[in-house]
């Protein structure tokens, strides 16, 4: 994948172009949030990145600022209360399997590494 520059504009600019491009929620401000469902981090609209398009006539995109996370607005939901009680039972949920993992892994007889230095 190739890297992206995004381009540095006006926070006047920027509203406009989320405004614009984003054609599935209002933008009101830069520092209104979203959930991206891909990532699953809570951006603004100041972090958003607006990058160039891939093909020949080359129309702006915006995209998840985050690292390896090419989402677009239709990825992106209003963090609500419903919402965060949702990410919070997964990240419970997630965080239950993995002790659980734990404790199954410790629960395994030691492996006695001496015998195969021979």
């Amino acid at each position: 994948m190739a890297l992206v520059s995004p381009i540095k504009l006006s926070d006047e600019d920027k509203l406009e172009t989320l405004q614009r491009l984003d054609q599935f929620r209002q933008w009101h401000s830069l520092d209104e949030k979203r959930y991206c469902l891909v990532c699953g981090e809570i951006i603004t609209g100041r972090e958003i990145q607006v990058i160039w398009g891939k093909r020949e006539n080359r129309p702006l995109r915006i995209i998840c600022p985050t690292e390896h996370c090419n989402a677009m607005p239709m990825e992106w939901v209003r963090p609500t209360d419903e919402v965060l009680i949702k990410i919070a039972e997964a990240e419970r949920r997630r965080i239950r399997l993995t002790i659980r993992a734990g404790r199954a892994t410790r629960s395994l007889p030691k492996r006695n590494d001496t015998q195969y230095d021979r």
